[in-house]
């Protein structure tokens, strides 16, 4: 259920590297928190040029239920957007691996990294 080539982030986001370039990470939400917000029907990102830090709220997803902050995981410049999701906010609950991921990050301290969960740590800490 938690793909093992991912980082995870106590607040449920994934973190895959490298992005579509070698010098970012992408980012989305984990199926544990697509799950428990429900159906979501819109994404708040940030742009592009974006300079945002690691713990911080970049966004939100808003759903039937609820609305939740985006927390990214790790520092840098915002040098992508999920623009699909403009349209199709849905795929953060039927593709959140895949094409619901929300934005793509050049990391500035790449040890940020290091204190992300691997799937193992993430699944446990649901778990406890």
């Amino acid at each position: 259920m938690y793909p093992t080539d991912l980082k995870y982030s106590s607040e449920h986001e994934w973190v895959r590297q490298p992005g579509e370039s070698p010098d970012s990470v992408r980012i989305g939400v984990s199926h544990f928190a697509q799950d428990a917000l429900g159906d979501i029907v819109y994404v708040s990102l940030p742009e592009i040029g974006d300079q945002i830090a690691s713990g911080t709220a970049v966004g939100e997803l808003e759903s039937v239920k609820s609305v939740s902050d985006i927390y990214s995981p790790v520092t840098g410049e915002v040098v992508a957007r999920n623009e699909s999701l403009d349209d199709t906010p849905g795929l953060v609950n039927s593709d959140p691996y895949g094409g619901g991921w929300l934005f793509e990050v050049k990391v500035t301290d790449a040890s940020e990294l290091d204190s992300l969960m691997d799937a193992d740590s993430y699944q446990s800490s649901l778990d406890g």
